[in-house]
Parts: C-alpha cells; structure tokens; sequence
C-alpha cells in the first residue's frame, strides 16, 4: 500500500519546482523558502488541505513543549 496519494505527489513536485525558481514563499512571513526540506513540507501540507492521501504529521515540538509545562 502506498503512503502517499497521487495528488500528494504533484502537490510536492509543485511546491519543489517553485522553490527552484524562487517563487515559493513562507505562509505568514511571505519570505522566500530556501531549503529542500521546508519545500517539502509546504507541498506535503497543500496536499492535506486539498485532501490528497498523506500520513499523518508528526507532532514532535508540540509535544516536547507540553512536556515542559
């Protein structure tokens, strides 16, 4: 079974084809993405908004910072 949908798959290619030309932006801060990673992840999570098939995102700093208080 696959773990990412199909639309999930252009949604990444997109994002990753912007960060090439420096057209791809951060949500809030509108400033321009620059690493390979971070495109991934705002193509990854395009894909869940339009409700393609991607697993579940991980919720690491949130919990480490629930742990603290």
């Amino acid at each position: 079974m696959a773990r990412y949908g199909k639309k999930s798959q252009q949604k990444v290619r997109k994002a990753m084809h912007e960060r090439k030309r420096g057209s791809l932006k951060m949500g809030r801060s509108g400033k321009k993405v620059k690493s390979r990673k971070q495109a991934i992840a705002i193509g990854l999570s395009q894909a869940r908004r339009a409700g393609a098939k991607v697993p579940r995102r991980k919720g690491g700093k949130r919990e480490s910072y629930r742990k603290k208080r």
